[in-house]
Parts: structure tokens; C-alpha cells; sequence
């Protein structure tokens, strides 16, 4: 099979692995928050995110490098693994420790503490399972990573729900994350060993140590840029405006957070074989990289258009008092296009040895956020967040096409050309639901509006039948 329909083959096993994910994730999240009252679902996702802040520091980028490396030379899969293997364990210990003494240092209640440190032995075993999964990824192969992301969530819903329900309680409920990253370490490992058949084994070289973080420095610049750009928005907000308006502005934040599996899971796809054309085939990289944007134009436009104009009644789905969401929601769905798009940007980047300009352009981004949110959240609170998100994110699309151009022989008129098609099927979906939005339901007009948009594009040759039957053939396995 070749690398084309490997990609569409291994983007329907994802994209349709992280739709079923987030449709359990979704569920488990509105059980727990009606079971457990603010105080202890605030206990909960605490333990989660502060454990989530530290596992950068066990991971510094090495999950990247091996998939990029085994994408390059699958021979050597086993030896890069091992000597990964063997800087993860120490680290693994030594950012437990930083966990354990930083939340005693804080001064929270025992219950707090035991959440946290059940957390970390999540941390742990997740990041290990991350680190099988690149290998996988760059043996072209997402299938095994998509069964097991959607066994995971089932396990968290069924034994954490299920706990709660037996009085159990947090720390339970918490557990259930722990079992379920233990089946997912002990799956990844079993894929790796037996499906894929890639020795783990532990080695110590201390020249390829040396490279291997050489290399994967900017990939840790990066994540560590990437957290604080994408949480530090909140805490800003809920310190300068109040915690009713972290509340509007999360209502934005969770849809434009949740909508990134549809650009992550085509990305996680399109990694490795942009790493591997980037040694054998210049030409056939760029071709990638031109379909990859325009797939998310047709993607994220007509969700842009639809979330702006239904935005008024989206809010409504959460909860009454919400309408201050709304034109928060509005500028952030704008964002939408350029945080879609800087996904292939970003993977064009760090396939191509460019990981240093990546993370420097995240740190130009991180910087004027912080600046941006201390200027507008005083003025604007909520909606000034938004503003933020949408500016940045417009700066990374700008300063990651310049370099693009520099990499690869960048067409613009194609992606030009389909923008437009797309734009103008966007504006007849919008007709139809500016017209059938004070009548009828707002997941009829959705599906309406869908309709009008995907007739309206294939009529302008936005896309042909082969696209359709492409996908379809690949989640036949033809």
C-alpha cells in the first residue's frame, strides 16, 4: 500500500476512534459533574492537571524524535527505543518526586494529595505508552493507537462511574484512570513486541543518548511554550476578571478544544510520511502538504460559519446564564481556521529538521499572549481572552507559512483556489441556516446546513466521488 492511501487509511481509523472518545469522554464528563458536586469535580480535574503540567518533564520531546526517526529508518526502531527507554526511567522518578514534594509544599488536604499522587502513577504509565505508540506511528500504523484510545475512555466511564455509584469516591474514581493506563501500557507494549515486532529491550549509548536530546530539545521547548500558551489564559483570567468569567470563556475554549481531533488525527497520520518523503521525495512532500490544507479548509470553514452564526444557541446547550458566552464563542470559532492549519504547518516543520524554528515561533506566540491577555482581559475580560486566541493563533499560521516556503516549493493558487470554493459553499450553508434558524431545531438545521455546504462544494468540485470512496475503501482495509 502506498504512503497516500496509508495516510486516508490511518486517518478514518483515527478520526473515527477520537469521535467515539469524545462522545464517551463527553458522557463520563456530564455523569461525574451531575454525581459529584463543584468542590469535588474541582478536586478531581485539579489532580489531573496538575500531574498533566509536570509530564512534560518525562517526556522532553523523545516520543517525536522516535517516531521521526523510525519513519526514516524502521531497522533501527529497537535501538532508538532502548536508549529512550533508558532516559525515561530516571526521569520518570525524579519528576514522581518533584509531584509528591511540590503538592505537600503547597499545603492541600490529604484528600487533594492522595488524588494527585494516584494521578501521577497515571502520568507515568501514560507517558511509556505514548513513547510505544511513536513507534507505531512511525511504522504507518494508527490502528492499534485508535482500538486503544477508545477501550481507555470506556474503562475510565465504566469503572469510575461505576465506582461513584458504589460510594466509593474520588480517589476511585481516579483509580479508574490508573487501570486504565495500566491496559493501555501493557497493550502498547504487547503492539509493539508481538503486531510490530520491535524488541524493547533498555540500551545505553551515550553517544545517541547525547543526540537523541540534542534533537529533542525544541520538541520539550515546545510542549513546555504549548501548555502555558494554551492554560496560562484561564488563570490570567480567573486572577485580572473573576471566576464567572473563566466560566463564559471556557464554554469556547472545551468546543475549540474538542474539535482538534479532527486536524490531530489527519496530522498524526501525515507525520511520519512527511518525515520519510523529506529524505526520499521533495516533490511528493509538497504535494502532501498542499492536500493536508486543503482537507482542513473543507473541514474547518463551514464549522466556523455554522458555530458564528448558531452561537446564540449553542450556549443554550450548556446551561442558562451562558449568554455572555456568546460572542466570546464567536471570535474564537474565527481562530478555528488557523489553529486547524497550523497542525500540518507545525508537522511540515519538525519532519523537516526545522523542530528549533517551531518552538521559536511558539515562544514568539506564548510571549505576545501573555502580553495581549494583561492589555485586554482588564478591558474586555472574556471576549478580550478570545480576541487573544485569535490574534495568536493568526501570528503562528503567518510565521509558520514563511517558513514553509522556505522547505518546500509551495503552490499558494491551489490551496487559494479550493479556499474559495470552500468560502462560497460556506456562504450558501449560511443562507440556509440564517433562514431556518428561528424555525426549526438546531440540529436540524445543522444537518441542513450540512447538506447545503458538502451539495454546494461538490457541485463546485471541491471534492469528487474517488475522495469519498478513497475514505470508504480505507475503513474496508482496501
Amino acid at each position: 500500500m502506498n504512503k497516500i492511501s496509508n495516510i486516508a487509511k490511518n486517518t478514518s481509523y483515527l478520526t473515527l476512534a477520537l469521535v467515539i472518545q469524545k462522545v464517551i469522554s463527553f458522557t463520563y464528563f456530564t455523569l461525574l459533574a451531575r454525581y459529584l458536586g463543584p468542590a469535588d469535580l474541582g478536586k478531581y480535574y485539579f489532580a489531573i492537571s496538575f500531574t498533566t503540567i509536570f509530564a512534560i518533564f518525562i517526556d522532553l520531546g523523545f516520543s517525536n524524535v522516535l517516531t521521526r526517526e523510525v519513519a526514516k529508518d524502521q531497522k533501527q526502531s529497537a535501538y532508538w527505543l532502548g536508549n529512550i527507554l533508558t532516559l525515561k526511567v530516571p526521569l520518570s522518578i525524579l519528576t514522581a518526586g518533584a509531584v509528591f514534594l511540590m503538592i505537600r509544599a503547597l499545603g492541600y488536604d490529604g484528600l487533594t494529595r492522595t488524588l494527585v499522587y494516584v494521578s501521577c502513577l497515571s502520568m507515568i504509565l501514560d507517558s511509556f505508552t505514548y513513547t510505544f505508540f511513536a513507534i507505531s506511528r512511525g511504522f504507518h500504523n494508527l490502528k492499534y493507537e485508535s482500538i486503544s484510545s477508545v477501550v481507555f475512555q470506556l474503562i475510565v466511564l465504566i469503572i469510575g462511574y461505576g465506582a461513584l455509584l458504589l460510594g466509593r469516591g474520588l480517589v476511585a474514581a481516579v483509580g479508574a484512570l490508573a487501570i486504565a493506563s495500566l491496559y493501555n501500557f501493557l497493550y502498547s507494549w504487547t503492539i509493539v513486541r508481538k503486531k510490530i515486532g520491535v524488541a524493547v529491550k533498555f540500551f545505553y549509548d551515550l553517544p545517541t543518548i547525547k543526540l537523541i536530546l540534542r534533537i529533542s530539545w525544541p520538541f520539550a521547548a515546545y510542549a513546555i511554550f504549548q501548555r502555558l500558551y494554551v492554560y496560562l489564559d484561564s488563570v490570567l483570567l480567573s486572577v485580572l476578571a473573576g471566576d464567572e468569567q473563566v466560566g463564559l470563556y471556557q464554554v469556547a475554549f472545551k468546543i475549540i478544544f474538542a474539535l482538534q481531533f479532527l486536524p490531530m488525527a489527519f496530522t498524526a497520520s501525515l507525520y511520519p510520511a512527511m518525515s520519510a518523503y523529506w529524505q526520499t521525495n521533495r516533490q511528493q512532500l509538497a504535494v502532501s502538504f498542499e492536500r493536508a490544507i486543503n482537507y482542513l479548509l473543507i473541514i474547518s470553514l463551514p464549522i466556523i460559519v455554522g458555530a458564528v452564526l448558531l452561537a446564540d444557541k449553542i450556549v443554550l446547550l450548556f446551561k442558562e446564564g451562558y449568554g455572555g458566552a456568546t460572542l466570546p464563542l464567536q471570535i474564537s470559532m474565527v481562530s478555528l481556521v488557523f489553529i486547524f492549519l497550523n497542525f500540518p504547518i507545525g508537522s511540515l516543520l519538525n519532519a523537516c529538521d526545522r523542530q528549533r524554528r517551531n518552538t521559536f515561533n511558539m515562544a514568539i506566540v506564548t510571549a505576545l499572549s501573555v502580553l495581549l491577555n494583561f492589555i485586554f482581559i482588564p478591558r474586555w475580560q472574556a471576549i478580550g481572552a478570545s480576541l487573544t486566541v485569535l490574534i495568536t493563533n493568526a501570528l503562528m499560521f503567518a510565521l509558520g507559512i514563511y517558513w514553509v516556503k522556505k522547505i518546500i516549493v509551495y503552490r499558494f493558487y491551489k490551496n487559494f483556489l479550493v479556499f474559495f470554493k470552500v468560502l462560497v459553499s460556506s456562504a450558501v450553508m449560511g443562507l440556509v441556516v440564517l433562514g431556518g434558524k428561528q424555525y426549526l431545531n438546531i440540529f436540524i438545521i445543522t444537518a441542513l446546513g450540512a447538506a447545503a455546504y458538502f451539495s454546494s462544494l461538490f457541485l463546485m468540485g471541491g471534492f469528487k466521488s474517488e475522495d469519498l470512496k478513497s475514505v470508504w475503501r480505507s475503513f474496508r482495509g482496501q
